[in-house]
């Protein structure tokens, strides 16, 4: 991935969803970064939620100029985007999306779960 670094972490109290950071780096500053929580669904990862920052991709987005957002998954095509998110710097921007996902994951899984008639196979999340 460039001159960054990349960073992956598997999500411990749901085993079968995942949490993919990837951090592109000049300087210390991100350049480019994405973190997504996945959710295994017949074999495969699928999205649940995306930040990213990514100005040379044409389809990405410019957090500078456009500010955090959280684009939301259902069947494998976004649904909405979440974009109430308060100003953070670049520099900040990663780490501040992680502890976001980090913090929700169990709401984020559970809306998941429902949507897609997972229930509470096989992640272990309960469906409201």
């Amino acid at each position: 991935m460039g001159n960054g670094d990349v960073q992956y972490s598997e999500w411990v109290e749901y085993p079968n969803a995942r949490l993919r950071v990837e951090i592109d780096k000049t300087a210390g500053v991100p350049t480019r970064f994405v973190v997504q929580l996945e959710r295994r669904v017949d074999g495969s990862w699928r999205q649940v939620v995306r930040f990213d920052h990514e100005p040379e991709n044409p389809m990405g987005h410019d957090i500078t100029d456009e500010g955090l957002h959280m684009d939301v998954y259902r069947d494998g095509e976004k649904v909405r985007v979440k974009d109430d998110f308060p100003p953070v710097d670049l520099i900040h921007a990663p780490r501040y999306r992680i502890a976001y996902i980090e913090r929700h994951a169990g709401v984020l899984l559970r809306r998941f779960e429902r949507w897609h008639d997972l229930s509470q196979e096989p992640s272990g999340g309960t469906s409201p």
